[in-house]
């Protein structure tokens, strides 16, 4: 069996990560312990994170993007670097929680970006290797071979 090894680069993201939390809670003149109240967690955390001793995991960089009214963008993003500029089209909206039916909500700012509506049709994708994808039909237009205009169906009319 062939192993995989992975080097992280240590003068990369983690640096990154802690000089930029560092430098956000200077500018907004916040406390370590006012930091790590506001996020449920020991004041000791938060000084490693800002060291680099350790790293916040992506739930933890939410709530720190929110106590610093930014995007997750912006709080990965080094100092004086546009986020927008260096931005892939690729983007983490968060977790959502599934309904007792099965039912998401989709993050607004998804929404937003992607142009979904209300009455919107959904393509919802799989692959039990890679994940789930959900895209809108509208974004496919004919791509897909298929007219997406809703027309009531034959078999719905023997109903």
């Amino acid at each position: 069996m062939k192993r995989m090894i992975f080097h992280i680069n240590r003068k990369g993201v983690l640096d990154v990560i802690n000089e930029r939390l560092k430098d956000l809670r200077r500018e907004k003149g916040y406390s370590l312990e006012y930091v790590a109240e506001r996020i449920n967690v020991s004041r000791q955390t938060v000084s490693k994170w800002e060291s680099g001793e350790t790293v916040p995991d992506v739930l933890k960089c939410k709530e720190l993007a929110d106590i610093y009214d930014i995007s997750m963008d912006e709080l990965l993003a080094e100092k004086g670097e546009d986020p927008e500029e260096k931005r892939t089209g690729k983007y983490a909206f968060g977790v959502v929680r599934v309904g007792e039916r099965g039912q998401i909500v989709i993050p607004s700012r998804a929404r937003k970006i992607f142009g979904i509506s209300k009455g919107d049709m959904l393509l919802f994708l799989g692959d039990i290797h890679k994940g789930m994808a959900v895209v809108p039909l509208k974004q496919l237009g004919g791509e897909l071979g298929f007219d997406m205009t809703e027309e009531e169906n034959d078999d719905d009319k023997d109903k």
